[in-house]
């Protein structure tokens, strides 16, 4: 599976980016109301507050919704994949990959894998659980 060869990080990214060199997924937990967020931001999308902290995810999810893409974003992305948004058990939704040979539905139980990057750091992707 191919990816992008540039992925973004910066300062407030970095910390989550670190996470995925350790293979831990990572969301973002507000000091102020509890609200918890993926993918990291500045500010909490609840209350605006900026004490946030990253906190351990659970490695399940269910599929609420998917789609295939069959025209790559750039050239150096190979297509067809599958692009969906996982509500994690912990509650944010994570909008992601579907890997592995099978057929994806909505309701899907799906759990955390890793596509590693050439820098080390790795995307969370996501598998049908067994």
């Amino acid at each position: 599976m191919s990816v992008p060869s540039q992925i973004p990080e910066d300062e407030v990214t970095r910390p989550w980016w670190d996470e995925t060199r350790r293979r831990r997924l990572a969301v973002q937990r507000c000091a102020t109301c509890g609200l918890v967020q993926l993918p990291p931001r500045l500010l909490c999308t609840g209350c605006g507050g900026d004490e946030l902290t990253l906190a351990p995810a659970g490695r399940r999810g269910v599929v609420d919704s998917y789609t295939v893409v069959h025209r790559a974003p750039v050239p150096d992305v190979a297509v067809p994949y599958t692009v969906a948004r996982v509500r994690l058990v912990d509650g944010p939704i994570l909008l992601t990959r579907l890997v592995g040979e099978f057929e994806p539905h909505c309701d899907q139980p799906v759990v955390l894998t890793w596509l590693p990057l050439p820098d080390g750091r790795a995307l969370p992707v996501f598998t049908r659980e067994l």
